[in-house]
């Protein structure tokens, strides 16, 4: 009995010890996305980053959700990747918003 506890004990500390720090944070583009191929361009170039987990984009708010690992990466790491594929990211907040700008064209396509 003593050992099962003892066993279990072991186990929930090596759980919590292996615990990710997952965090999201909400990025904003230069130049903004326009399309489903800018939101795209964004998706297949970003989950490449290190310790990103998840990318989701959204042309009407005009941002960018990445959910990454903070223990292999954080935000302005993530910002300097935006910038390896031409756009370049300013982290806002899910309350703002973002103005779009009418007159960029789109250059995905």
């Amino acid at each position: 009995m003593k050992k099962a506890i003892f066993t279990m004990l072991m186990l929930m500390v090596a759980m919590i010890a292996t615990a990710k720090d997952i965090k999201t944070v909400i990025f904003t583009t230069t130049p903004q996305m326009h399309c489903a191929n800018c939101e795209a361009k964004v998706k297949n170039n970003l989950r490449f980053a290190k310790g990103v987990k998840e990318i989701k984009t959204s042309v009407e708010e005009q941002k960018v959700y990445v959910t990454y690992d903070a223990q292999k990466t954080n935000e302005e790491k993530l910002q300097k990747a935006f910038e390896k594929f031409g756009y370049k990211a300013e982290k806002t907040t899910k309350e703002a918003k973002i103005p779009v700008h009418e007159n960029e064209e789109c250059d995905n396509m």
